[in-house]
């Protein structure tokens, strides 16, 4: 093999890179390119001299970001992750910076940033530049959280044109400079420098000397550094680059930031060391003993390794000394680790040099009959995705914001995350073993931008395509893929917790990924293996048939209920697992429920992951109220961008849990109650832990409300009543029976009974509530008595004298007078227009009938058809009234009336019936015809339309709500109600709520989402009245209704775009509803299910109103 050197020029004494090697001469140094040939390597030094300039060269660096076969130059081969000390380290060390052999390097770096690579042109990685004239930048941190750059947040779409492996000649870039002190410790020789995470690709120089170069964002890049790095001052240099041809795997769901983000430490070794282990297990003898092997990589020749294995409490389970090139032993008497109980033991190994310590679970995952497996109990995942995203420091999150992540999670039932869509930090594995999570380990790949090429339907249609838009199915791109797979793998293979390897995230399918399956079942076959995008399989695989057989879990994204009820009700030959779901964007989700019964269903359903965990957003400060401000896709002036999708989470950016969260606690609540005998007081309890009898985690509260307040309560800890089996049932006698007076209810708490790492003892876990009757509350009754009565002393006095009520009439209003009051009916409208009561008006702007709501982010496919329909601008038209005086005195108003959107035609012919009583009481029965097609009066002109099958696309405008809309004075501001409450509740969502009476402000009834949108409704409501100092307006009705209160109006809530921008409106919006349509998830997932949806043809709608002077 030859070595030729081209283009070279003369360089300084002390940028000498000749050196000779036996019989050849290398050509090494800081900057070169390696050109691959058939006969030869030829090295192109580059030197920043003027003579190289003029020969046509303008950038400091080798092409290595546009390469998609280099991944990195001079980098160790990945490594399962651990932190070796020295043999005299304190072995109870909690943090890896305790520990005597690692160096972090993390802090203040200057830092100077260029929009493009082109115009880096000084070398700034060499000893005595002057860096006095760069910014200071911490690491790790992005750089567009500190003013460099802009935000940008794409979903799917690439940032740059699409041309792999080429990216954007003007590629933003960042240089870094650190100086550091180095002491070397005792008893080392070898030193190596790690980077946890960099995005996108970075060159790595130490004292002027090129060390190396390293893509894939979430991995780490490890590189020997013996040869550089001096005893004392060292100098250290990165330039980070925006874009990479790795970019084009790394199109994840996120906003685009770039830097160092994760630590960056050096670790010293001994001349020779442990380089890699693997542990492996084989449980035994019903799950109480262990076989382990752990084969063994060395730095150089083999050397002899001892061995302990210890429980937590330090006692000895097995200890030896390794036999060549690995070690074997067995355990017995094993305590095994799960999510509700992750035990670890320490596996400590040493050589004369080093100490390695590893904290490991024993566990075996596995499927059998379709049906998965841990330790041989059924197991469930509840689960989210979550991203490294904070407000504050984007992706460079510590280990505080994952602990309060965990925390959250923990508090609200999850046993399971998904690293969506990329490895996490290693220390992020560390946690989820100790604290008890099951891991999807996801690789660093998303191709998902290829759905946007133009005309990509000719692709799709199996014709030749010149570029082909699937990089999954290119075997160009076959080393990148499974490259980043073996990073992920061989870099968490000792994790108790990751019980899944996943491929990656919406790439298309094809020979890449089987081959990254193929190699990571033959690597590790103990874990289970997953890849959602199977199912996009090329239609002309590029091997002729595509390859299915590595794949253990059958999933899917956002899966229709029917279409998981067709899977699993057909003998399905994998489990199947929802690794999406439940779509958490804005209000929502809605349909948590639906797929928790699907879980109790089949147990091939193995559960899912909801997406996601939090918003995404970029804090930007507060507005002059005080109120934050959080960015999201579009706000920094970017293009392309994805709007809001990002802001999809359980929880807000600050990491406030949203109503969303709460429901999903309660759904999965550990145990549920169901009521088998109200009298005799026989209930079931159902245990929904896989591993934990009942009596060894919890305890119970139960409260029995009457007429929605709490009159009785009790504790329940008798450790034989509890005594249910994980994943059974027991029929118990509780010391709970009804009340016959008033509505009566019970509400059975579960409370943790010892502490753990997040939550005390006593810390409330889940609830249900149980009707004990079927009564109304006495508030009702009380209301409807005494209207009745009114009404019979209204008829005997109206029998002797004349009506206290009166009216006048024009062709416009029928003006109402009794007593007390004064209404104003509109005869065009058919609604009223004022209403005042003892001399106070309550409403501030004429009643209107309300069919809109402003768009959820779970609205956002059926909003188009709803804008296209006219819900957003209808127009009420009365057509006749008739006035009619009672035998009890009150008044008849009967109006036939319809709503057309403007430029369509009618949909809803209402027929209204008003009484308004000498009280001033006004009662209302609506009758309304809705042509859910609106065909209208014109239904002839029409063909029949049948209802779209696609499950995510639907073709109907069902109603967005139906009800009244009140304008009422502001200062009406205190609420009290009887229905689900406290938190917000539709028909799909209310788990979190319960049926009770409360009492609020008007302004707290709010949920505060970053996009506004409809908030705050209450469900299943038999009243509610809302007042000031000096009156009050009381809605209520024997058949149930929703309302709504709000300083904002439908319209604010509609245009605005975040909120705070929100302008309150001057009035208490005040929205009594027949009810809404639910919520669902239907922002990336199914559309609404049919039994939430307002699209029957005929509503029965009544409601009252009672007004009164405090």
């Amino acid at each position: 093999m030859k070595y030729i050197a081209a283009n070279t020029v003369k360089l300084s004494t002390r940028n000498k890179y000749i050196i000779k090697n036996g019989p050849h001469t290398l050509l090494c140094g800081p900057l070169f390119y390696i050109i691959n040939t058939d006969e030869d390597f030829v090295l192109l030094i580059i030197s920043r001299k003027k003579s190289f300039y003029e020969e046509g060269f303008y950038m400091i660096i080798p092409k290595y970001f546009e390469d998609n076969h280099t991944f990195g130059v001079n980098d160790e081969p990945m490594r399962a992750y651990y932190i070796p000390t020295s043999t005299a380290q304190n072995p109870d060390w909690k943090c890896r910076q305790e520990t005597d052999r690692f160096f972090l390097l993390n802090g203040d770096w200057s830092f100077r940033y260029f929009d493009s690579i082109y115009d880096c042109q000084e070398a700034f990685y060499e000893e005595g530049y002057d860096t006095r004239h760069f910014d200071t930048l911490p690491v790790p941190s992005n750089w567009q959280d500190h003013g460099y750059d802009i935000h940008q947040y794409t979903n799917t779409r690439y940032p740059f044109p699409f041309d792999p492996p080429y990216v954007p000649h003007e590629n933003p870039c960042g240089a870094y400079v650190r100086s550091f002190t180095y002491k070397k410790p005792e008893g080392t020789a070898t030193y190596h420098l790690n980077f946890e995470g960099v995005d996108s690709c970075y060159y790595v120089w130490l004292n002027g000397t090129f060390i190396g170069y390293h893509q894939v964002s979430h991995s780490t890049g490890e590189f020997d550094i013996t040869n550089a790095l001096r005893e004392g001052e060292n100098t250290l240099a990165v330039l980070v680059l925006k874009w990479c041809d790795g970019s084009y795997l790394e199109d994840q769901d996120k906003f685009r930031n770039s830097g160092i983000f994760r630590d960056v430490y050096v670790l010293a070794r001994p001349e020779n060391y442990v380089r890699d282990f693997f542990i492996k297990m084989q449980l035994k003898d019903n799950y109480t003993a262990a076989d382990v092997t752990i084969p063994l990589t060395f730095a150089k020749e083999s050397i002899p390794v001892s061995y302990k294995l210890t429980t937590a409490c330090g006692c000895v389970v097995a200890e030896g000394v390794s036999e060549g090139d690995s070690i074997t032993f067995s355990a017995s008497d094993l305590t095994l680790w799960n999510a509700e109980h992750p035990y670890l033991y320490t596996l400590t190994l040493s050589t004369d040099g080093e100490t390695i310590r590893q904290r490991i679970g024993f566990r075996e995952i596995s499927i059998k009959d379709s049906i998965v497996y841990l330790n041989g109990q059924k197991v469930r995942f509840r689960g989210t995705n979550r991203h490294d995203s904070d407000p504050y420091v984007g992706s460079a999150v510590t280990l505080e914001h994952i602990r309060k992540d965990m925390s959250l999670m923990k508090q609200h039932n999850f046993n399971a995350i998904r690293t969506s869509h990329y490895p996490n930090a290693p220390e992020f594995y560390e946690l989820c073993d100790e604290y008890g999570f099951y891991v999807i380990d996801e690789s660093d790949i998303e191709i998902h931008g290829v759905i946007n090429l133009y005309n990509l339907n000719i692709w799709k249609e199996g014709k030749k395509n010149p570029f082909p838009p699937f990089l999954s199915d290119n075997e160009d791109w076959t080393d990148s893929v499974v490259d980043r797979v073996r990073k992920n793998v061989m870099r968490d293979k000792n994790r108790t917790s990751v019980l899944i390897w996943s491929m990656g995230n919406e790439a298309g399918y094809g020979c890449t990924f089987e081959d990254a399956l193929a190699w990571t079942k033959s690597y590790d076959p103990t874990r289970l293996t997953h890849y959602e995008s199977s199912m996009h399989h090329p239609r002309n695989p590029k091997r002729g048939k595509t390859d299915f057989s590595n794949i253990d879990l059958r999933s899917r994204m956002y899966a229709a209920i029917p279409e998981m009820h067709a899977y699993l009700d057909n003998n399905p030959d994998k489990p199947f697992i929802q690794c999406e779901f439940i779509h958490a964007m804005g209000n929502g989700p809605g349909d948590i429920e639906d797929y928790y019964q699907l879980e109790e269903q089949y147990d091939t359903f193995v559960g899912g992951f909801v997406w996601e965990w939090c918003d995404h957003g970029v804090y930007m400060g507060t507005t002059d109220d005080g109120r934050k401000k959080f960015y999201y896709g579009g706000d920094s002036g970017e293009y392309p961008h994805d709007g809001n999708f990002c802001m999809d989470g359980l929880v807000y950016p600050d990491r406030t849990p949203s109503t969303g969260l709460k429901e999903y606690k309660n759904v999965h609540r550990p145990v549920r109650v169901h009521l088998e005998d109200a009298a005799s007081g026989t209930y079931i309890l159902q245990n929904n832990l896989d591993f934990t009898n009942l009596k060894e985690e919890l305890y119970l509260t139960y409260e029995i409300l009457q007429n929605g307040m709490a009159v009785a309560s009790g504790e329940i800890r008798d450790t034989e009543l509890l005594d249910v089996a994980p994943r059974s049932k027991k029929t118990v006698q509780l010391p709970i029976k009804p009340l016959e007076d008033g509505s009566c209810s019970v509400i059975i708490s579960s409370h943790q009974l010892h502490e753990k790492p997040f939550t005390p003892a006593g810390f409330k876990l889940g609830f249900d509530q149980i009707m004990l009757n079927e009564n109304c509350t006495d508030a009702l009754t009380t209301l409807l008595d005494a209207e009745k009565a009114s009404a019979a002393s209204c008829s005997c006095a109206a029998n002797d004298t004349v009506s206290a009520i009166t009216y006048t009439e024009n062709d416009r209003v029928i003006t109402i007078n009794g007593a007390d009051f004064v209404y104003v009916y509109n005869k065009l409208t058919g609604m009223f227009d004022s209403m005042i009561y003892k001399n106070h008006s309550f409403l501030k702007r004429p009643m209107q009938m309300n069919i809109w709501r402003a768009p959820t982010d779970n609205d956002r496919v059926v909003k188009r058809l709803w804008y296209e329909a006219g819900y957003d601008k209808m127009a009420q038209r009365a057509y006749d009234t008739t006035v009619e005086a009672l035998e009890d005195g009150s008044l008849k108003l009967h109006t036939t009336s319809s709503m057309a959107p403007i430029y369509r035609q009618r949909f809803l012919e209402i027929d209204a019936e008003w009484i308004i009583t000498p009280d001033g009481i006004v009662r209302s029965s609506m009758e309304i015809e809705r042509d859910a097609i609106m065909r209208g009066m014109y239904s002839e002109y029409f063909e029949d339309v049948t209802e779209n099958d696609n499950p995510f696309q639907p073709n109907e405008a069902f109603l967005p709500r139906l009800g009244i809309r009140l304008f009422l004075s502001k200062r009406m501001n205190q609420a009290e109600y009887f229905g689900y409450g406290p938190h917000e509740s539709y028909i799909d969502k209310r788990r979190a709520s319960y049926l009770g009476k409360f009492t609020s402000r008007v302004c707290d009834l709010h949920e505060d989402y970053m996009r506004p949108q409809e908030n705050g409704s209450h469900y299943h409501c038999e009243y509610v009245s809302v007042a000031d100092d000096s009156r009050k307006l009381t809605v209520y009705n024997e058949q149930p209704i929703s309302f709504n209160l709000s300083e904002y109006t439908e319209e604010e809530l509609t245009t605005k775009g975040h909120n705070y921008e929100l302008e309150k409106s001057g009035y208490t919006v005040f929205c009594i509803d027949y009810r809404q349509s639910g919520i669902g998830s239907g922002s990336c997932g199914p559309q609404l299910a049919k039994e939430y949806r307002l699209d029957d043809t005929h509503y029965t709608f009544s409601f009252h109103l009672k007004p009164e002077i405090l």
